[in-house]
């Protein structure tokens, strides 16, 4: 192992994979399969009963559908091992997946708006039966779907991603129950398109967040949870380093995390021990499971060499 410029990385610790991305295909599958059904019986039953509410929530329910596929085939994709031209393999997909599901919401959001601020202008006779039947279905549905993701939504923002979606549309078939049930007691159909704007507003305050940390993923931010002053006042600690400079850090996926950085050592590379020892430590203790480290011996490449 060489000194000055030289990138010194070794694989077998630098890239292990405690964060690697969890399987959550059966969870999709089953999930796309019950979404897809109640889909259907809900936008029939919502139109049955003129239930602009039942409605809405059939539309983002089938949003959730494109959202659970979408999530899928980029948790697939993240396996898929690297290649001459993909050198990271296809892992960033699902930080690409995440985005897009935000932006299947913000679609959703506007059709359902829409179509709600047209039924406020012109109300409908609603049967409130059906609404409250059909919607206490889906919160069994959503609520079942949105468990079996449970597990992975704090580590995984693709799977983050699927769990809000699920969770939110439970919120919104027990508002719609609530909702069916208010016009049963008081016959005032003007609450259906009234819960259905409560129903948009649950979607947008999900979608917001979904959107923000995707899109700084999308631009390569220092994930949630990993503190770059950290790293580097840990870094910039060690024994005989001078100086810390072009310090990176970066998602390669929504669960793996990149870094790269030099370290100016005057007194000379301290081997390869001394390397294997950062990487255990960004691993374990930063969640920076591929770590790059390059060891420069004179002061001036601090000014870049």
């Amino acid at each position: 192992m060489g000194q000055g410029h030289s990138h010194d990385h070794d694989h077998q610790h630098g890239h292990g994979h405690a964060h690697a991305p969890a399987d959550f295909g059966r969870a999709f599958l089953i999930g796309i399969i019950l979404n897809t059904a109640f889909v259907v019986i809900e936008a029939g039953y919502g139109w049955i009963a003129g239930s602009m509410a039942l409605i809405a929530d059939a539309g983002h329910n089938l949003s959730d559908v494109l959202s659970l596929l979408l999530a899928w085939g980029a948790s697939v994709a993240a396996k898929r091992p690297p290649s001459e031209r993909f050198t990271y393999g296809f892992k960033s997909s699902t930080i690409l997946a995440a985005l897009a599901n935000a932006g299947l919401l913000l679609v959703a959001i506007g059709a359902i708006l829409f179509e709600t601020l047209h039924r406020i202008a012109e109300p409908a006779v609603v049967q409130g039966k059906t609404m409250a039947i059909v919607a206490g279905i889906g919160i069994l549905i959503n609520t079942g779907t949105a468990l079996l993701f449970l597990k992975g939504r704090h580590d995984d923002l693709n799977i983050r991603g699927a769990f809000l979606h699920m969770a939110a549309d439970a919120l919104v078939s027990l508002g719609v129950v609530i909702a069916g049930i208010a016009i049963i007691i008081t016959g005032a159909h003007w609450i259906d398109p009234l819960v259905s704007l409560l129903i948009v507003a649950v979607i947008a305050w999900g979608t917001w967040g979904l959107l923000k940390d995707s899109v700084a993923m999308s631009l390569l931010a220092v994930p949630k949870g990993i503190s770059e002053k950290q790293v580097r006042a840990y870094l910039a600690g060690l024994p005989g380093v001078d100086a810390v400079h072009d310090l990176h850090i970066w998602p390669m996926s929504t669960t793996e995390t990149a870094l790269t950085a030099h370290l100016v050592m005057p007194d000379g590379h301290p081997g390869d021990k001394f390397l294997r020892d950062i990487q255990d430590e960004l691993e374990h203790h930063h969640r920076i499971g591929h770590a790059t480290v390059q060891v420069e011996t004179t002061r001036d490449c601090a000014l870049g060499c």
